[in-house]
């Protein structure tokens, strides 16, 4: 079984930054792929950043690519870090992984941007 704890969302001011951070517990054998997504009130939850091990490099939603950076330093753990956050990023963030063909979520953290 595999859990996924994420952290470091919170408030914050047009322009600035936060990290976040996923924490994964239990097997991670398997894993193939890693991603953030988020879902914004009114609107279904939709990909932001995700890592497919082993293959090419990592794809980003449109509106955040130059600012949203994702990375894996260990197979335990996998961070969003957004640069220049705007208040259209506000939302909850989820962490995913996918393994053997199935989808894990965190909870999600909630990230509001204020203007």
């Amino acid at each position: 079984q595999v859990q996924l704890t994420e952290s470091g969302g919170g408030l914050v001011q047009a322009g600035g930054s936060l990290r976040l951070s996923c924490t994964i517990s239990g097997s991670v054998f398997g894993i193939s792929a890693m991603g953030w997504y988020r879902q914004s009130p009114g609107n279904q939850r939709e990909m932001v950043a995700k890592i497919v091990l082993g293959g090419s490099s990592p794809t980003y939603a449109d509106d955040v690519k130059g600012r949203f950076t994702i990375s894996s330093d260990n197979p335990k753990t996998v961070s969003l870090q957004m640069n220049v956050l705007e208040p259209e990023d506000t939302g909850v963030y989820y962490c995913n992984v996918a393994r053997y063909g199935r989808d894990y979520w965190g909870k999600g953290t909630l990230v509001t941007v204020s203007s």
